[in-house]
């Protein structure tokens, strides 16, 4: 695959015992078998030993550096494989995204998984398999930092050149396939109707065809180097303007919404334009070799060939894809429940005092359905529906309830770390900002609702004592509504969990709904309804519409959460499990309603346990939906926590540095410039 001219010094590290041997070039055998034992000089043991790995590394450097006959021979082994090697697979197969069905797929590796399919030796693919045929040889090879591998390949001489013409041959036929693939999804539905006013005689795709015919054609007929390089040029900047396409769908896609196709297709496109950024930086002949992108390619291609086979990473892939249709849309509303000023701040304080207004009385019906004595269903279904009209009511009013947020701000949250491209990294800072706002925010709305659910419930329970004559809950039921609460007399906080569950699971409804409706135009679709429109004024249609487009997902969404809370005693009920539900504001409400009839029977440590316990039940629903939203926000957007240790650092430096944050906004917003600028002053 190339021809090695280069070289390089590196700090020098303890030698280790290593036999040079001497063979042609064309020995493809020997050069893969000296490799292979190369590679096994390296491996660490166990393979999760990144300190042995990089000291391994370090030592052959060393060697290769002060033994020029063991550098000369890895050059000609390695030489023996790239120009004996069938390359086109490993550039336009490994690692690239299939078209088909996710269960032919999913079908086709676990047989492969079972018995791997047949390689020729002389695929590219085959050297690597056998070089790296360790399971988990693409970990430590990650792990090795990438300036000794620069190092490393500079000390090679690594600068891949096309004057030999199997070389050429096989990178043109390459760059064929992949530009006509490119090109193929360009023309999809899915991303045409995306693009606003598709001019064909000017659409990137379309030129990228064209700049890779006119680069064969000038390749073909051997031209000088510097038409070369020009008609690589012109590839390159249609493949840029096919990024800028990409990119403009993605901003899109916030506004819009998106589907499972559309976002495959995308993720496919970038996949092809990369790798074809990888063919033009070789056959340019302009000598500024990218060694970044080069290594960037060796370490994915040993993962990808590591991991093609994995039915876990095949289904992480693609619940990734799901997650990204399911969330996408919902950081957009998550937004408005992230305060960043001060009047922010006490807007969101009063919306959730209404919401605590309305939940009261949600808990009032909720016992009073509760002293009807329903069969076990139909009181469940009666619960679902309170509970569905209490949090639809709260929606219609612009109330907030506080449980409800995590669902939406952990999308918004990782919008912070968003991106879409492969190669920027997202910004912690921006990230621990995010998170200080929504701290803020999350305990506002916290106590909003329970500055207004504990007193209300509570005169409630009193006007009904005063207006029927007796108390809405006789002793021994107040009693057991209290123990309810309780965190270790009963399973209030295993509940809790189940609670958080049910509140993350709305939430991905609604946004599921949300973005189907934005992408699918229903808005658009509803006005041009031969019925609607010939039966409906134009206000009237315009404002039936404005409600679906605006509404819909919340509506449905609040359905969901009523009846997963209202039915879950029933389903514990019938099965004979624990399984039942424990709601923050509901479960003050049932404490205050209790603690009317009860209050002066129970003892004051009970009581302050229970509030202790219903304050738990509320973090509990928080933590859980969070994290379970946040864990899906960012698996949508393919970005790995563990990949971004500083982040931890950066929000432990943030904390100390301004605590206040985490629970009331200071006097002007922080901005990102400003946090970076006191944290280098510090």
């Amino acid at each position: 695959m190339g021809l090695f001219t280069r070289r390089s010094k590196s700090t020098q590290v303890e030698n280790v015992p290593f036999q040079a041997p001497v063979f042609t070039i064309n020995s493809i055998h020997h050069g893969l078998d000296y490799i292979i034992e190369l590679v096994k000089q390296i491996r660490p043991v166990p393979y999760n030993n990144h300190q042995q790995a990089d000291l391994k590394f370090k030592a052959l450097f060393y060697k290769l550096q002060t033994d020029k006959t063991a550098l000369f021979s890895l050059r000609k082994a390695l030489l023996s494989q790239f120009l004996n090697s069938n390359f086109i697979p490993a550039l336009t197969e490994s690692g690239m995204v299939g078209s088909r069905g996710f269960l032919q797929e999913f079908i086709t590796k676990l047989k492969h998984k079972l018995l791997p399919p047949l390689l020729k030796p002389n695929d590219l693919l085959y050297v690597i398999n056998h070089v790296f045929y360790k399971h988990h040889d693409h970990i430590w090879v990650q792990k090795i930092a990438h300036d000794l591998w620069i190092n490393f390949f500079k000390l090679l001489g690594v600068q891949i050149s096309v004057k030999d013409k199997v070389i050429l041959q096989q990178l043109n036929i390459a760059l064929q396939i992949l530009s006509h693939r490119t090109v193929t999804l360009g023309l999809e539905k899915e991303v045409l109707n995306s693009v606003y006013q598709v001019n064909f005689n000017e659409y990137p795709f379309l030129l990228l065809d064209s700049a890779v015919q006119r680069y064969l054609q000038v390749s073909n007929n051997f031209q000088e180097d510097h038409e070369v390089t020009g008609a690589v040029s012109e590839i390159v900047d249609a493949i840029k303007r096919c990024k800028l396409v990409v990119e403009e769908i993605s901003e899109q896609r916030r506004l819009n919404g998106t589907s499972l196709s559309q976002t495959y297709t995308l993720f496919r496109i970038e996949q092809h334009l990369e790798r074809l950024l990888l063919i033009t930086d070789v056959l340019d002949n302009d000598k500024n070799f990218n060694t970044e992108r080069f290594l960037d390619y060796f370490i994915k291609i040993i993962s990808y060939e590591k991991k093609k086979n994995s039915i876990r990473a095949f289904l992480s892939a693609n619940l990734a894809f799901l997650a990204f249709k399911i969330t996408e849309h919902g950081g957009t509303r998550g937004e408005k429940y992230i305060t960043a000023t001060r009047s922010d701040y006490w807007l969101m304080l009063k919306s959730a005092m209404g919401g605590g207004f309305f939940i009261s009385f949600t808990a009032i019906i909720k016992n009073l359905i509760g002293k009807v004595g329903l069969p076990p269903f139909w009181q469940g279904f009666a619960y679902s529906v309170n509970y569905a009209l209490g949090f639809q009511v709260m929606h219609e009013t612009n109330t907030t309830l506080a449980t409800k947020q995590p669902a939406f701000t952990a999308s918004a949250i990782a919008g912070s770390l968003d991106y879409f491209k492969e190669y920027r990294k997202p910004d912690m800072y921006a990230l621990a900002i995010t998170i200080a706002r929504t701290s803020r925010s999350q305990i506002a709305s916290f106590f909003g609702n329970l500055v207004i659910v504990f007193p209300l419930s509570y005169s409630l329970a009193a006007f009904y004592h005063s207006i029927t004559g007796h108390p809405l809950l006789d002793s021994k039921a107040a009693h057991h509504l209290l123990e309810e609460q309780h965190p270790y007399l009963s399973l209030s906080l295993l509940y809790a969990c189940f609670t958080g569950f049910f509140l993350f699971l709305s939430g991905l409804i609604a946004g599921y709904v949300e973005n189907g409706i934005n992408y699918g135009k229903v808005n658009e679709r509803l006005k041009n309804h031969p019925v609607f429109k010939n039966t409906l004024t134009h206000k009237k249609l315009q404002k039936v519409t404005n409600y679906v487009t605006d509404n819909l997902g919340s509506l449905v969404g609040n359905i969901a959460l009523g009846f997963f809370l209202g039915m879950a005693g029933f389903l514990g009920h019938i099965f004979g499990i624990p399984f039942d539900i424990r709601h923050i504001t509901i479960a003050a409400g049932n404490s205050a309603i209790a603690y009317y009839t009860n209050g002066s029977a129970e003892s004051t440590a009970f009581l302050l346990t229970v509030f202790g316990g219903v304050l738990l039940i509320g973090l509990i629903n928080f933590l859980v939906s969070f994290s379970l939203a946040f864990l899906v926000a960012i698996k949508s957007r393919g970005v790995r926590l563990k990949d971004y240790p500083e982040m931890l650092s950066i929000m432990g430096k943030f904390f100390i540095k301004f605590p206040t944050d985490f629970v009331f906004p200071p006097r002007y917003p922080r901005e990102v410039d400003e946090v970076k600028r006191k944290f280098r002053s510090k």
